[in-house]
């Protein structure tokens, strides 16, 4: 094997980080799908199939690797401003350690979080005619008349949300020449493009 190649590449991901955002991904696009069309057997599987995987991204944020680990990429204000200095050029900027910059680790944080509501309140949804989640009866009428409508405007904000990842994804590709698509595959970044 090339030393030289070798060297320059730093492992980021693990495989059961990589595996966890994949499925994620396409869990939460195959439920959004399902719930538009009227796919509710297929819907409630996906969201139970979600709720495993956020319980799994849970443990695995304090015991999976420390690139994995929530307390690597959760900061304060103080290191996400300096991470933008870094990003801008600017004068006391912070460079981030490999994984999610502060920026991101925050979006990482915020995703995870909507998605468990989004998750949870489906458990306690009802349209009141032919649909009820699994655990509606063990709320009252109105509970779960809120929660539904709490599911059903939740949807969009997980669709904005989504949207912007992408985005940010694409302005790390296009604006600061770094592809975070690889390493989410690969599990490796190149160690010369740090940030």
């Amino acid at each position: 094997m090339d030393m030289s190649a070798a060297t320059s590449k730093l492992r980021v991901w693990d495989l059961p980080t990589r595996l966890f955002h994949w499925l994620l991904a396409v869990c939460v696009a195959a439920a959004w799908w399902s719930g538009e069309n009227g796919k509710f057997d297929l819907h409630f599987i996906l969201g139970y199939v979600i709720l495993g995987l956020l319980a799994f991204r849970l443990l695995w944020g304090f015991v999976g690797s420390p690139t994995a680990r929530f307390a690597q990429f959760v900061r304060g204000p103080a290191a996400v401003i300096g991470y933008i200095r870094h990003r801008l050029g600017k004068p006391g900027g912070i460079e981030p350690p490999p994984g999610h910059n502060p920026l991101g680790g925050w979006m990482v944080v915020v995703l995870l979080l909507v998605l468990a509501v989004q998750a949870g309140t489906g458990l306690f949804t009802s349209d009141d005619i032919a649909v009820d989640g699994p655990l509606v009866s063990s709320v009252s009428s109105r509970t779960a008349s809120l929660l539904s409508t709490i599911h059903r405007l939740e949807a969009k904000a997980i669709l904005a949300l989504v949207l912007l990842h992408v985005a940010a994804v694409l302005v790390y590709l296009l604006v600061f020449r770094e592809n975070l698509i690889r390493p989410m595959v690969t599990g490796w970044k190149s160690a010369s493009r740090k940030g």
